[in-house]
């Protein structure tokens, strides 16, 4: 998801100093609150407004941020961003998970899905991760998560990414988790005064359930 849905110079959203509650085990109404999903190398789990500070550190480099929109450009921002992530889960538009790897307590990246269609049945996924976790498998771990719970929690039946024709190593990323290629948009995406072509990526729920390999109950908790 190169063009975040999130506008920092029109959002007024409030900043909120409260850590959002997880919600419980077993609970359906995520829009009560995310629940922690826990993978190989990763926990993912709500945004809290404490995580700002790291995700400014991590997503606004520029080798981070040049095939997305522009982040958020401080740590104010990005607390804004987060009190919006919120207001947009419990409207049931959106929902954003900090990823955490294990053995930490600091956000290093974020896996955000937006609703295209009423109920999540067509859906649009993102990802931005610090730079310093590229090659390490923290993104195949957490995209089996988000793709998992997509398809088995928000009902989603079509799950769509996109990316710059020029970003290798995302492009390969969506390839690696079992996306196909579907199209090429030619000039959709305007970064820096600059139009780029983008590819179009998606996963099917039928597709993702006949992939053993990947797909499989996330551990929540």
């Amino acid at each position: 998801m190169e063009k975040m849905p999130f506008q920092a110079d029109r959002d007024t959203a409030p900043v909120v100093s409260s850590v959002p509650r997880s919600a419980p085990a077993g609970a359906t109404d995520w829009r009560t609150g995310l629940p922690v999903l826990t993978g190989s190398m990763i926990t993912l789990r709500e945004l809290r407004p404490s995580d700002a500070a790291s995700l400014f550190e991590s997503l606004t480099t520029r080798e981070v941020a040049r095939f997305i929109s522009p982040p958020p450009t401080s740590v104010e921002a990005f607390e804004r961003f987060i009190a919006w992530t919120h207001l947009q889960r419990a409207a049931g538009l959106y929902v954003c998970f900090a990823v955490i790897p294990h053995g930490s307590e600091t956000a290093v990246g974020l896996f955000q899905v937006r609703s295209l269609e009423p109920a999540f049945a067509n859906a649009e996924w993102g990802f931005a991760i610090g730079s310093d976790f590229w090659g390490t498998g923290v993104f195949l771990d957490g995209a089996k998560l988000v793709a998992d719970y997509a398809f088995r929690t928000l009902g989603t039946q079509r799950l769509e990414a996109r990316a710059s024709t020029q970003n290798c190593r995302g492009n390969g990323a969506l390839r690696k988790i079992g996306a196909v290629q579907e199209a090429v948009l030619r000039r959709s995406f305007l970064r820096d005064g600059e139009y780029h072509d983008q590819t179009m990526w998606t996963i099917l729920r039928d597709d993702w359930f006949e992939m053993p390999v990947l797909s499989g109950p996330s551990v929540v908790h």
